[in-house]
């Protein structure tokens, strides 16, 4: 038997105000100064000063860079390294939702790690770890803040790079629920969903293991009794915090299990037409999986009997199928759209790219760890079965 790794942050903090330890955290790492790396919007908002405002009454100088966009790109990284050499910072703060903490982790990499990004596409290919690092979400969905993933676009080759090492975990995740309360509907269902698709995939991959299928069975079971609620009902403090534990949950054991189909798949679709990571998972979720039934049956069907869509008196196959059918149903009530109405292109253009986006699915190895290992041919057609 091959050893079981587990990785995650040295220090996990997770509740309400959780955030607001920031300054004692950057104490424990010996940093005086912090990067703080996010978006536009949080720039806007006044999010991210109020954290350059928290650190400097603690005595600590920080910086902000509010570049990153939406699937973060190389060009996001290469400038926000350039901008955390030239203020002296010593530590990386990731704010934000995935795309801002997978390009944190990007630029404390390549802090102490020699450019070009592209050369650590793959597995467990960095050589050494970076700055400390420091992620605080925004969102309950990703669950980044846990994981020793992060996926940057090459914008050269138009292509998704997908990044696996224990040298891009987070040192420390401070996991503020209170921070995902402001999250719209729509935010809130394709995150709520792609936490989904982490505990999911987690429990059926071929290298899930007995650390991770307990963790991914928690995720999943709380996703399914309070996703709707926290849709429905934004201000529900116990289903927002719910949420954030199976966001933070579904990356520990996708981390250190795998994703599988639905992720590969996912990839081109935000690499080529720029599809949000948690919507393109949640298109994706349903055909996927009814595709995937046969590989581990027995594990969709305890699945689809932890989040209630099946009985004990339903045999395994049947359990499973109510599973999937049961994810379409999950679609339709949080109002995702199919994916024809997220690619916004034509089906005759969509459908020539098809090739290519299965090939870079295969190439992302995340196919490989499904329970039905496709071909490029099947990945095709189930892009158009999801179309």
């Amino acid at each position: 038997m091959t050893p079981i790794t587990f990785n995650v942050p040295s220090t996990i903090l997770l509740g309400a105000g959780a955030s607001r330890e920031l300054p004692a955290q950057l104490r424990r790492l010996g940093a005086q100064h912090a990067l703080i790396v996010t978006d536009a919007f949080f720039a806007g908002n006044g999010l991210a000063d109020a954290f350059v405002a928290l650190l400097r009454q603690h005595g600590y100088a920080a910086s902000i860079f509010a570049g990153v966009q939406p699937d973060p790109t190389d060009r996001n990284v290469r400038e926000g390294l350039r901008v955390y050499r030239e203020s002296g910072a010593q530590a990386v703060v990731g704010l934000g939702g995935g795309s801002a903490i997978d390009a944190a982790k990007a630029i404390a990499m390549l802090a102490t790690n020699p450019e070009p990004l592209r050369q650590y596409m793959g597995y467990h290919k960095v050589p050494q770890a970076g700055a400390p690092m420091i992620a605080i979400p925004t969102t309950a969905g990703t669950g980044s803040e846990v994981t020793r993933v992060a996926v940057i676009t090459d914008t050269e080759q138009h292509e998704k790079m997908m990044m696996l090492s224990e040298h891009l975990m987070p040192t420390v995740a401070l996991v503020d629920y209170e921070l995902s309360m402001s999250m719209p509907k729509a935010l809130t269902a394709h995150v709520g969903v792609d936490t989904l698709t982490h505990g999911i995939e987690a429990y059926v991959s071929r290298k899930a293991n007995g650390l991770t299928d307990p963790i991914a069975l928690s995720c999943i079971a709380l996703t399914a009794t309070h996703l709707l609620t926290a849709w429905r009902e934004p201000d529900n403090r116990a289903a927002r915090e719910a949420m954030a534990l199976a966001a933070c949950q579904g990356g520990m054991a996708f981390s250190n299990s795998s994703v599988c189909l639905v992720h590969g798949m996912s990839r081109p679709l935000g690499a080529l037409y720029h599809v949000p990571h948690g919507l393109s998972n949640a298109v994706l979720l349903p055909t996927v999986t009814r595709f995937s039934l046969t590989g581990a049956l027995v594990r969709y069907a305890t699945v689809a009997r932890i989040v209630g869509l099946a009985g004990g008196a339903d045999d395994d196959e049947t359990a499973a199928h109510k599973l999937a059918d049961g994810l379409e149903a999950l679609n339709e009530a949080l109002q995702i759209p199919p994916l024809r109405e997220c690619v916004r292109v034509g089906r005759a253009k969509f459908e020539s790219s098809l090739e290519k986006m299965a090939l870079d699915a295969l190439a992302s190895g995340s196919p490989q760890n499904n329970p039905v290992v496709p071909t490029a041919e099947q990945i095709i057609e189930l892009y158009k079965q999801a179309w």
